[in-house]
């Protein structure tokens, strides 16, 4: 789509002009996350999460009908800024179900992605350019052939049309009771004087720590780790392309892209699978913070592995990659699912929303700078295939595992901090 839109004088230039539309979206979506968080939170998860897929129709449909980079970009940005409904619907899941079912409905949300993984990349490959592809379905003349990338963009919308229409039935589940307008008191008032005198006091503790988010370390802590290992999962994946595309010469795998996205699609896969039947078991048995610990231990033998990958050959080369990858996938979203549920339990029910929204605020950035720092380093490896320390893409997984050590440290209790599920109810 950016060579269409004719703004890179070279071919080389297509990834620096993509890299700005794909940081778009995250870039709008870090501005507005805790607003709209904080929106779930006063008018329920309902109408946000509604008003959030209907920008998907509108501005999804709009990016398939830019004419140049700059409608692009300025419709992905949009789309980021206005689509605010990842926060709520996790804060949603929580809500809907039972505290045993928590780490389940929580994989779910983790699980969309893998759809997505599997489902976005398929529309795009066998819908864009219909008239080059199906030119006895589609003439070089019709609306799909004056905009070749229109078709995947209006198939997305036509479903995101169909999941709004579906949102009219789903229930709400933030519910506040508010006083009578005439001053009669409420069902906590009439209770009050049940209550001890020293439960009175622990609640009004409770209520002031719950009055600053910044203040829940707890719930600050959580998202720090949450960040940093969702800025080590974008600079993997920009990463992981780059490198298995790239010749062996300079230490790649020499894989076309349809080697490359069948990879991913098996690791969409199995995805699936183990969020569904494999995870919440897990969660049940080490928890949230021990199931993470290890998931990141097991990251980092395998990424140090990766390099070595280019003295395989064909078949063995494409079985020891799949494996890697589906490993290394799951065990991150592992990691991630715990984080969310560490953020979930570390605030009340009527924070919720605002947490998650300001959860992705700080993810959002961290993902928007990790595609372009990634590009950068893999570039400068590049040039230093001859090093004594660490030559060639070495360096990158190098780098990628500090970051994952990173994280690992901060999941520890000196960092970490466990919330008081007392405080969460």
């Amino acid at each position: 789509m950016i060579r269409d839109l004719h703004i890179a004088e070279r071919t080389e230039d297509i990834g620096f002009y993509a890299g700005f539309v794909g940081a778009a979206f995250m870039f709008g979506r870090c501005l507005t996350s805790t607003i709209w968080g904080i929106a779930a939170d006063r008018i329920g998860r309902k109408p946000v999460v509604m008003f959030g897929v209907f920008s998907v129709v509108i501005f999804n449909t709009l990016f398939g009908l830019s004419v140049t980079y700059w409608m692009a970009i300025a419709t992905r940005f949009l789309l980021g800024a206005l689509n605010g409904l990842l926060g709520p619907m996790k804060a949603y899941a929580i809500e809907v179900c039972r505290p045993e079912h928590e780490a389940l409905a929580l994989s779910l949300v983790s699980t969309a992605w893998g759809i997505g993984l599997i489902i976005g990349p398929a529309l795009g490959g066998y819908l864009a350019l219909p008239a080059e592809k199906y030119p006895s379905i589609f003439s070089p003349d019709s609306l799909f052939g004056r905009f070749p990338y229109f078709l995947p963009c209006l198939c997305t919308s036509v479903f995101a049309v169909a999941v709004l229409i579906s949102c009219i039935w789903m229930p709400e589940t933030l519910h506040k009771h508010k006083v009578n307008e005439n001053g009669n008191q409420s069902i906590e008032a009439l209770e009050a004087h049940l209550i001890d005198p020293k439960e009175k006091v622990e609640q009004s503790n409770s209520l002031d720590t719950k009055k600053s988010l910044f203040k829940n370390w707890p719930l600050m802590s959580s998202i720090i780790v949450y960040c940093v290992f969702s800025f080590h999962d974008m600079a993997y994946t920009e990463v992981f392309s780059l490198w298995a595309e790239s010749d062996r010469m300079y230490g790649g795998l020499s894989l076309s892209s349809e080697d490359v996205g069948q990879t991913l699609a098996i690791t969409g896969s199995s995805l699936l699978v183990y969020q569904l039947f494999l995870y919440p078991r897990i969660n049940r048995v080490l928890g949230p913070i021990k199931s993470s610990q290890i998931a990141a231990g097991l990251c980092i033998p395998i990424l140090f592995a990766y390099p070595y990958m280019t003295y395989l050959s064909e078949p063995g080369l494409s079985i020891i990659l799949n494996i890697a990858s589906v490993i290394k996938n799951n065990l991150g979203v592992t990691i991630i699912t715990g984080t969310f549920i560490l953020q979930n339990n570390a605030v009340s029910q009527d924070q919720r929303g605002a947490a998650n929204g300001l959860a992705m605020t700080g993810m959002s950035f961290f993902k928007a700078v990790a595609p372009a720092g990634a590009g950068i380093v893999f570039s400068w490896v590049q040039k230093r295939q001859h090093a004594f320390f660490f030559p060639g893409d070495q360096m990158v997984f190098f780098l990628l595992n500090i970051i994952e050590l990173l994280g690992l440290l901060l999941t520890f209790k000196f960092f970490l901090a466990v919330p008081d599920q007392s405080d969460s109810n």
